[in-house]
């Protein structure tokens, strides 16, 4: 189990990422090449990623370079993944370019330990070497995660209401007790119970970033150093009453959708488009709440939404399939929202 333990200055700086990580979608998407686990919720993604890297002559150096950089359920490079990808792609991999060779060298001699790795990911002290990785991380990024950003942006922006609503109904221990099933709150310390060694970490004052991921499956990861400014990448693909795992996507009314679903209907998985209570749902609608759970069921049982419940509450958000729904029968283009931890060895 890993533990994170606060103080009150702690939980005041307790923050939730306002956007994509996109080192560490990186490092989780090339998780979902290593194994069929949760590959469901990805179908749609994993196929055309495929077939992209096919065409951009990228299958190798992901074979070769990438996948044993960061392979899953293991020890992988903090540098890998640095604080300052918070600001984008380009800001982290200047700080990769620009972490001090002995990090490299150490955290590189700890892969060794727990993974084969190839001779040329040995050279990374290296700036030059350091600098193609620049480049493969740039073209992967391009290739299989660009064109999977609206999604991204989606789910963290789903989320975000989600912890939102988490915060406001309990304050910041309400938020950290809403992050999932294997994230569990008991003051004052997060434990992760998926995590297989005893591990604590004493945040003393630093507080604890909160990156909702698109491409994480299951378990949370964090940093191997406990000295790095301490965050924890995990799942937006919750646990829910019934249904996969979901994204969400904002769309305005249409009528093929009308017309499809009914009109009561249609205005509730509009509504669930930004997260939303089955009251908030009603309202949306028009109907009754009793009516309005009638909806919710119906359209939970086709895989159009799924249901989280937080307390007497029930939000609803949307699955993939619903925001495909709902992005095929709009008007314009889909607008944009603003296992374990690395193992210490």
């Amino acid at each position: 189990m890993l533990r994170f333990h606060f103080s009150a200055e702690d939980l005041a700086r307790t923050r939730v990422a306002a956007a994509p990580h996109p080192l560490w979608e990186i490092a989780a998407s090339l998780h979902r090449f290593q194994t069929p686990a949760g590959r469901w919720a990805y179908a749609h993604w994993y196929r055309l990623a495929r077939e992209r890297l096919r065409e951009a002559g990228l299958e190798d150096v992901v074979r070769r370079v990438l996948l044993p950089l960061f392979p899953r359920a293991s020890y992988f490079p903090d540098f890998l993944t640095p604080l300052e990808g918070t600001a984008g792609l380009e800001a982290g991999l200047e700080a990769i370019l620009g972490t001090p060779t002995d990090q490299v060298a150490t955290e590189l001699a700890a892969l060794s330990r727990v993974t084969r790795m190839p001779a040329w990911l040995g050279r990374l002290t290296e700036q030059e070497t350091r600098r193609e990785l620049a480049e493969i991380l740039r073209a992967y990024h391009r290739t299989v995660i660009a064109p999977h950003e609206e999604w991204m942006y989606e789910s963290l922006h789903t989320e975000r209401i989600r912890l939102a609503r988490h915060l406001l109904d309990g304050g910041t221990e309400g938020l950290l007790g809403g992050l999932g099933p294997t994230v569990r709150w008991k003051h004052p310390r997060l434990e992760i119970t998926t995590y297989p060694t005893e591990h604590d970490i004493r945040l003393e004052g630093r507080g604890l970033l909160l990156i909702p991921s698109y491409f994480c499956w299951k378990g949370p990861i964090s940093l191997a150093d406990p000295g790095l400014p301490p965050v924890l990448m995990y799942s937006t693909h919750h646990e829910a009453l019934a249904g996969p795992a979901r994204t969400a996507s904002e769309s305005p009314g249409s009528p093929p959708l009308q017309v499809l679903l009914g009109r009561s209907r249609a205005a509730v998985l509009q509504a669930a488009a930004a997260g939303a209570t089955t009251t908030e749902a009603a309202h949306r609608a028009g109907v009754t709440p009793a009516t309005a759970t009638h909806h919710t069921t119906a359209l939970r049982d086709a895989g159009l939404i799924t249901s989280h419940r937080h307390g007497n509450t029930v939000i609803h958000t949307l699955t993939l399939m619903g925001a495909t729904m709902l992005s095929k029968n709009q008007t314009g283009p889909l607008q944009e929202s603003s296992s374990a931890r690395r193992p210490r060895v």
